[in-house]
This record gives structure tokens, sequence and C-alpha cells, in this order.
């Protein structure tokens, strides 16, 4: 009897291995250890044998489906309650799987660009922050960065749960970290937190097509389209946009442009392939801004005919390339370029080859490495190009040239597609969001945020989903005289966007922010600050969401103004002075604003008149500012711009 107990657990084993080949797998991020969202439906996709039904068995509820042609399925089972740990059990007539340890309570999305991304480890009290940070019904999980030309049902890479503790929090994102930790204690049910950001990110990246065109992108989204089909179609498409963009700013006739093999420019010679501050050359030290490269090239006839590829090494940030004035590519991020050169394109003797770099942030330039910069021919034969390279600084232009809709960081949904489209419809409690930074050169960023939050909301199939929105910290010079920032513009179009939508709320951070560094460490304040957002938006508490928000701006009769705020805990008062500063006055004319006397009475503020114009009103509009207006929760008034009315 033994031996036939034996026998069949041993056909058992085999059945179960054999079939566990064929048993149906999950995509989104449903797997071990996962959080399921509590009082929302349920829904499980994944993949199994084509036709096949498939049954998904969970907290003693199920649901069956069909799994289609291309052997993808997707069933919905009821609601549950929080609770567990439970099994769910994945079957059909191929195989079993079964996913362990399954928690249901509530789950957060937490996104944005490298202030989203830092991660506890990095943060300010990292170290009693990691050593007590064990707790089993808090789960975490990162999706690995990628991206995609188009939308993706299942992630590259599937993302791995764990419970928090000291040997998973210390490389979890900070900001994320500790709101969820925040929000434990709130729901009183597990928490599950998912976080998929991208360093230098721009939020044109997070948008879907759908996003796009809501925000006024449509050609962006269409030349997207076109380098998924067509990548050199696309990319002669880019190159053209890029050279009217150029003679439009500049006002350089064509012909007549920096990318002509005889552009007649102040060349220098480069002193060596490396970032340019590198260089020694006192004025390039901390410049921000363009520089051409170019360089002149030999070829025989015989290289000349063919088709080639082109490897200049790293760019930081941006490059645009041409050979004899042809454009061949270009793209942003901090990778190494390699280019097709097409058949037609070089010439037999004399080639000149010219690059336009844009350095936006810290170092830029061409860094190499020098041994990898080569002109590679279809033959297999190649020449070495990192020597003998001048350059020239390119002439001022407002603004940034345009991108490339499939870069990664800054293309047209090229994130969304693999990081954000493949969660498909996981049902979330709300979305923490930390971006901003690498649009505060970009005009209309309170459209683009909220075509992204619609976007997002209509893929989760939750219509008034929670946003909290981390308005930027500051950082840089700081302010000694007015002036414009677009920082300030991007934190005043979050306020818009959050207040418009009825459903979003903005967690200050003006006050915790290090001018000379864009990643303030204080992540720890920023994530109760979320916290406190998404306690009001998801959990209907009664405390502000955001603290003092200016609510109103109205004509004094001796030439003032008066602010009203809302949201105010108490009073508002002034930190560390007699009287608020930061506030200021302006005329309708660009460069008009002056700093305003301030006095404060309960939620209002009032601004002595000063005999000038006052048609608008702003509060802490620098990319720096010094602020102290906060109120009895010690949270500062945010940033505006306001019309006197």
């Amino acid at each position: 009897m033994k031996r036939g107990i034996a026998f069949g657990l041993g056909l058992l084993a085999v059945s179960t291995a054999t079939g566990a080949v064929a048993a149906p797998k999950v995509t989104g991020t449903l797997g071990d250890h996962a959080v399921l969202q509590r009082n929302q439906p349920v829904v499980v996709t994944g993949t199994a044998v084509a036709g096949e039904a498939v049954t998904v068995v969970v907290a003693g509820t199920s649901a069956q489906t069909k799994a289609g042609r291309g052997g993808q399925f997707r069933v919905s089972l009821p609601a549950l309650p929080a609770g567990g740990p439970y099994e769910m059990l994945l079957i059909a007539p191929s195989g079993t799987s079964q996913i362990h340890d399954v928690l249901v309570g509530d789950v957060f999305l937490c996104s944005g660009q490298s202030n989203m991304e830092l991660p506890v480890e990095r943060a300010q009290d990292a170290i009693g922050a990691i050593m007590g940070s064990t707790d089993d019904q808090l789960r975490l999980v990162t999706v690995a960065k990628a991206t995609s030309p188009v939308p993706l049902d299942r992630f590259g890479t599937q993302p791995e749960w764990a419970a928090a503790g000291p040997k998973t929090t210390g490389s979890f994102s900070a900001a994320c970290f500790y709101m969820a930790q925040e929000l434990r204690k709130t729901g009183k049910v597990p928490v599950g937190a998912i976080h998929s950001s991208w360093g230098g990110s721009q939020i044109a990246a997070w948008m879907g097509e759908d996003a796009q065109r809501a925000a006024g992108r449509g050609a962006q989204a269409d030349l997207l389209k076109l380098y998924a089909r067509d990548p050199a179609a696309a990319s002669r498409a880019a190159g053209l946009e890029w050279e009217r963009w150029w003679r439009d700013r500049s006002g350089d006739q064509p012909g007549r442009e920096p990318w002509q093999p005889d552009a007649a420019l102040d060349w220098q010679a480069v002193p060596k392939i490396d970032f340019y501050e590198h260089w020694g050359v006192p004025v390039l030290e901390s410049y921000l801004g363009m520089l051409w490269y170019q360089k002149t090239i030999t070829l025989t006839a015989a290289q000349a005919r063919q088709m080639a590829t082109i490897a200049i090494g790293a760019i930081d940030d941006a490059d645009r390339t041409w050979i004899n004035g042809k454009p061949v590519g270009g793209r942003g991020g901090w990778d190494v370029r390699m280019y097709t050169v097409p058949a037609g394109t070089l010439q037999a003797g004399r080639n000149v080859l010219t690059i336009n770099v844009e350095n936006a942030y810290s170092t830029g330039g061409m860094p190499g490495p020098a041994d990898a910069m080569r002109l590679t021919f279809a033959d297999g034969s190649s020449v070495p190009i990192a020597e003998g390279w001048r350059y020239a600084v390119a002439k001022r232009i407002e603004g940034t040239s345009p991108r490339v809709p499939w870069d990664d960081i800054t293309g047209a949904g090229t994130i969304y597609n693999a990081m954000i489209a493949p969660l498909g419809q996981t049902a979330l409690a709300g979305v923490a969001w930390y971006q901003g930074e690498s649009d505060t050169a970009i005009p209309g960023y309170a459209d683009r945020m909220k075509a992204l939050m619609a976007e997002w909301r209509h893929q989760v199939a939750v219509p008034q989903l929670p946003f909290a929105i981390a308005s930027l910290a500051g950082f840089g010079t700081p302010a000694i005289a007015p002036g414009e920032s677009g920082w300030a513009q991007v934190r005043d179009d979050q306020r818009r966007a959050a207040q418009a939508d009825g459903h979003a709320a903005v967690a200050l951070a003006i006050d915790l922010g290090d001018p000379l560094d864009i990643h303030p460490g204080e992540k720890h304040e920023v994530g109760r600050r979320l916290a406190r957002a998404m306690g009001a938006l998801a959990y209907g508490q009664t405390a502000p969401a955001s603290g003092p928000q200016v609510s109103g701006v109205v004509r004094d009769a001796g030439g003032g103004a008066t602010v009203t705020f809302a949201g105010v805990t108490g009073a508002l008062h002034a930190r560390g002075a007699a009287q608020p500063i930061g506030f200021e006055l302006c005329g309708p004319a660009a460069g008009s604003c002056r700093y305003a006397a301030a006095t404060i009475t309960g939620n209002r503020v009032t601004l002595a008149g000063d005999g000038k114009p006052a048609s608008r009103v702003r509060y802490a509009w620098a990319d720096s500012p010094a602020v102290n207006l906060v109120d009895d929760a010690a949270l500062p008034a945010g940033p505006f711009e306001m019309v006197v009315r």
C-alpha cells in the first residue's frame, strides 16, 4: 500500500511538473506577496494555451474565462474586503499555477522622475528608517525601467513584490515608502506600493496616445506611430522638423545654417573627447546651452559608395547629427549614439560631420569614449573619428530644441507604453506623482497633467482616482529680486491642475528643497504630505489636503491687494519674522513685478500699494524662493500667480 501511495504521488508530481510548463501565467503586477485593491473588482490578466478555459480562484471566490487565439485571457472577480493572506489558483486543462501570500487592502501607484525614484537609502534619515521598516502588511514592488514605441500588454521584466523590511526598503522609492507607511496608519489595512518612475523624464513620456492628443501633441503621437512602422522615415521627418525649428528661432536662411559643411562659425579646436567642462576653457566651465561640433573625414570612392553606421559615443544631453549637411540622426538622453548612414550620403574625398549638442543640466558634450567613435562601412571596414574635432558655441535661442518622440525620457509616450500600459486595469486606491523638473522650460504643464490624469483613470476604470501631486521643491540660486521662473510656473500649473480637477491635491515641498541639490534628501516629510493629501482624497479625512492654497485676490482701495487662502488650519503666520515675505505686486508687462510689504489677518494677507499698477499678484515666484508663510499645522502656503479682481 505504501508503494502504491508513493507511486501515485510520483505520478502527481510528474503530472504537475509537466502541466506547469503550459499552466496559466499572470501579467501586470500580480505575483507572490502582491496586494489586491479592496472593494473593487479584481481583474486578472495573463496567458494560457489558446482556446482553453481558465478559472481563477481566490478568497472563496472564482471566475472563469477562455483564452483567446493569441493565448491572452482576462477575468474579473468580485470585489473583496481587506484581508489575507490568500492563495490564488489559476486552473486550466494544461496545468495549474499558484500565487502565494496575497493580501487585499489599498494599492497606491507612485510615479514621476528622479525625486520619486530617489531611494530610502539616499534620504536623510535612512538608517533608522530602514532598520525600523519591518511590516509584513506593507508590500513594495518596483517596475523595471523600459520603453516602447507601442503600448505593451505585459512588462518586459515581471515585477516582484516583497514585504517591507531592512533587506527591501533601502532600495525602494523614499517618497513612496514614507507615504505608504503613513497611509498604513490611516487605512489600517494592508497597503501595496507600486513604484514606477524614471529620473530625468518629462511628463510627455508618461502620456499615452490619447493623452498626447488631448494635450495638443497629436503630431508627436503620429510621428511615434510612424517610427514604429518605419524608423528611417520617422528619423528623416524629425531631422527636417529640427531644422525648421532652428531656422524659425535663429533667422538663418536655408543653406546658411551651422550644419552646412562650410558654416562660418568661430571654430576652436576640441582639446579632448570629454565633457566640455573638463576642457579647461573658462567660459564653458558652467555653460548650459548648445555647442556645434565639426570634423572632416576623407574617404575613398569605394568607401563612399557604401551604407555605413556612425558611432559618436555618449551625448549629454541631446544631439542632432548631419553628414555633408544631411540629417542622419539625433535624440535625447545620455546613452551611446549609433546612427545609420544611408547610401548616397557619403562622397569620395571630403566629408563633413556636424553635431549639435544641447546641455540643459550639469555636465555636457561628447564624453566618448574615444575608442568607440567610429565610422563603419557595410563591408566591415571602419575609420576612427575621435581625432580632429573643432567646436563653436551656438547662438543663444530661447527654449529647448525639439526631441524625437521615441526618446527614452522625453518621448511621446515611450515610458507609458512600457511602464504604465502593462498595468492594465490594476485596481488602485490612488496615484502619487512627483515630476516636473524636466518640464520647467516647456509651457502647458497644466494641460499635460490634466490629460495624464484622465488617461490613467480611464485605463484603470476609476473615473475619480485620487492624484496626490508633489509640488516641486526649491532648487537653484536663491532669488534676490523678482524675475521669471520656469520652476514657479510648473508649481502654479500643478496647483491649477489639482484645483480644477476636484480629485487631486498638491503636497507642498517648497520649504523642503536645497538650493544646491536638485534631489533634496528630506523625503520623509514629502511622504507625510503626500499621505496627508491622499488621506483627504482617498479616505475622506477632514484635515485640509494641501495646507494654505490661494483662493482669490481682490484689489484694495489704496492700490494694493488682499489675498485669501483656503485650506488653512487655524491661522496664517510669518515664520521667523514680523511679516510674510515673497509676495509681489505686478503690472501687466513683463519685468513689472516688485516685492510687496505684507501683513496677515487670519487667513488673509494684505499687500500694501506702492503707487504703481497692480494687476497681478505672485508669491514664491522663483526657482528657489525664500518663504515663511505657514499655518498652525506648519504647512507652507503654495506658490501662485493670480490676476487681481
